[in-house]
């Protein structure tokens, strides 16, 4: 945009990666004949009704979002998968994801997934731009987006494993709702994630196999330093020298496989046992899972001994 425009609209501009309503065009002056002349010419380009990119060529993503959230109105915010992309917590999402306040209607457009909130003042980030939703609040909406629990349990372990966010951040968000759905398994769930677990396989091990037979408690992803680099151990008896490792083929491919016999031979030169267990051994067969690891556990000193989850538990 050149000097010419409106006080104060250049920089709006480029504040908003080259973006402008109607109505920030009017309030700065700027007339619809002055609009529509621009657009003629083609200097400015009609993104969606209303919404107008102040330069030619490309529109970049960044700008996209910007016109999204102008096509929203005052008050939107990027949310859902796109406000989780801006954060870094998934990759990019071809669809624009906008939450706009409940009473607004807007109109449908290609690539724009509409939603509407009554509380998306308190949701929305008080400084990041373009607006968008807390990371708390953004991690409740994809929960309540998810297919499964186990999904939404994975947006939890996401945002807490990678420190995103905090379950005790999650949890004032969930309190502040007055409708979520699984809100008494998320409440859990975050005690879990607390506790350390960060995928949903590691809380199948820790509900189907640890406490359901009555094993020691363990810690969870506990850092282990050796020589310059740090490792992470998914379960740790540290009382008894034994590490369980949860994964499977999908997560680990073989270049990984092989870092992990690496590093499972030098825990055993340190006099630590690895057990590995896959997705299947542990959601299929969690009682001969724990009675595997109940019996390296009592070769390695526990005086306790495993309990019969059912009464159609194989453990003796």
């Amino acid at each position: 945009m050149s000097g010419s425009y409106p006080a104060g609209l250049d920089n709006l501009a480029m504040v908003q990666e080259g973006m402008l309503g109607r109505e920030q065009a009017l309030a700065a002056g700027l007339s619809l004949a002055a609009i529509r002349e621009r657009l003629d010419r083609g200097s400015w380009q009609r993104i969606y009704p209303g919404v107008y990119a102040t330069f030619t060529g490309t529109v970049i993503r960044s700008s996209e979002l910007w016109a999204a959230v102008l096509h929203g109105g005052t008050g939107a915010v990027l949310s859902h998968d796109t406000a989780a992309e801006l954060d870094g917590l998934r990759k990019r999402e071809c669809a624009i994801h906008v939450t706009v306040p409940v009473d607004r209607r807007v109109r449908p457009v290609p690539g724009l997934v509409i939603h509407r909130a009554d509380r998306i003042g308190r949701a929305r980030h008080p400084a990041k731009t373009p607006p968008r939703t807390r990371i708390e609040e953004t991690v409740l909406d994809l929960t309540q987006a998810a297919r499964s629990f186990d999904d939404a349990f994975d947006w939890l372990c996401r945002a807490c494993g990678g420190r995103f966010t905090t379950p005790d951040r999650i949890a004032g968000a969930m309190a502040l709702r007055k409708k979520l759905r699984w809100r008494a398994a998320l409440t859990v769930a975050l005690a879990d994630v607390t506790d350390g677990v960060h995928s949903g396989l590691e809380l199948c091990y820790v509900r189907h196999v640890e406490r359901a037979h009555g094993l020691p408690r363990a810690r969870r992803q506990v850092k282990v330093v050796r020589g310059l680099r740090s490792e992470y151990r998914d379960i740790l008896y540290d009382d008894y020298g034994l590490v369980v490792e949860t994964d499977g083929m999908a997560s680990h491919p073989i270049e990984a496989r092989w870092r992990d016999i690496a590093r499972d031979n030098a825990a055993a030169a340190d006099g630590v046992i690895t057990l590995r267990y896959s997705w299947s051994n542990i959601t299929a067969r969690p009682c001969q899972v724990a009675a595997q690891v109940a019996a390296v556990l009592t070769t390695r000193g526990w005086p306790g001994s495993a309990r019969r989850c059912v009464p159609a538990c194989p453990i003796r």
